[in-house]
């Protein structure tokens, strides 16, 4: 079995680098055989607050949600806390709830602090996403986080996709290594032209490459705005639909706050994003790639974690997609 340990947090250079840290794990020297995913998470979860509480050390631009969003549909069901902080989405029977940037942007560092509808979820989808167009266009880009719910003592499940010109079909699926029902956990993404990484509390759980060529799977040339939405998906959520809705339990309420961005904004008709800069931390060479202490919290999400990733299904890729080759280490 394995004993869980933590690093103390590097320090930040510069305001605006995301700060780094790793889940250690230390093998016991009474106990050999290893850990099951399941038993990781419990193990994980007694650090978590902790983990939580240093994770955030890093400093972006941050302003009330009038700033930076406006409401997609459903007002009234958009609440903010009295002191304006923190937003939250409700979902009923009626219908759900979503928000949008006024701004497009494209490349950077983007982060929100969410914490996810409790108890009996089952059905519910809360989504928090980037996308080139206001709807479901068949040209869109798009990365997505979705939080599918669960029955009540089960995991949520967090899905990760990533399209380009309206293809998708780039699922990947986590457990997460604590409860984000409890507490505010931060859901990030780093976008450059070399990668894309999604993250969760600085940890790296997916990295998604480029192979520097023009390419039909990797989204660098649209700007696109951020969102967020909660909505009814009993028909593919939860154990592929079989688990639906109960409605008796609404309102299913997500709550957000602290959302920040370092980006490079869209300005028509010629923004100074059109081609890279390497002004910024996260389009210089170093975030082109994971850091070292990255790497090893990937390579236990790796591990541990995922439950389903496109670029091992063979069944539905008999040939696999031409960036499954590329390696996320380098």
């Amino acid at each position: 079995m394995y004993e869980l340990a933590h690093r103390q947090i590097l320090s930040i250079q510069s305001p605006f680098r995301p700060p780094q840290r790793s889940i250690n794990l230390i093998k016991s020297n009474k106990m050999k055989k290893r850990v099951s995913p399941m038993a990781s998470l419990f193990f994980i979860s007694a650090l978590a607050a902790a983990f939580h509480s240093a994770s955030e050390a890093a400093a972006s631009s941050q302003s009330p949600f009038e700033d930076n969003f406006s409401i997609m549909w459903s007002e009234n069901h958009f609440k903010t806390s009295e002191d304006g902080n923190t937003w939250f989405l409700s979902l009923d029977k009626e219908t759900g709830c979503g928000f949008q940037t006024k701004q497009r942007y494209r490349f950077g560092w983007f982060s929100m602090k969410l914490k996810l509808v409790g108890g009996d979820s089952a059905g519910v989808v809360t989504a928090y996403y980037m996308c080139s167009e206001n709807g479901a266009g068949p040209e869109r880009d798009e990365l997505d986080f979705e939080f599918l719910g669960n029955r009540t003592g089960q995991p949520y499940l967090i899905q990760t996709n990533v399209y380009k010109n309206g293809v998708g079909g780039r699922e990947m699926r986590h457990m997460l290594w604590f409860d984000p029902t409890e507490e505010f956990h931060s859901y990030s993404i780093l976008w450059n032209d070399h990668q894309i990484v999604f993250f969760v509390d600085r940890v790296p759980i997916r990295v998604f490459k480029n192979n520097g060529e023009k390419n039909d799977f990797f989204p660098n040339e649209k700007p696109m705005y951020l969102f967020s939405s909660i909505w009814n998906a009993d028909d593919w959520a939860t154990r592929g639909g079989l688990e639906k809705t109960d409605w008796k339990k609404a309102p299913f309420v997500s709550s957000y706050k602290d959302f920040s961005v370092d980006g490079c904004q869209w300005e028509d008709p010629y923004p100074a994003c059109v081609s890279t800069t390497t002004k910024k931390w996260w389009d210089q060479y170093q975030a082109w790639h994971l850091t070292d202490s990255q790497k090893m919290d990937f390579a236990w999400v790796q591990r541990n974690l995922v439950i389903y990733d496109y670029c091992k299904d063979t069944d539905r890729y008999p040939k696999l997609p031409v960036e499954c080759s590329l390696s996320p280490w380098g």
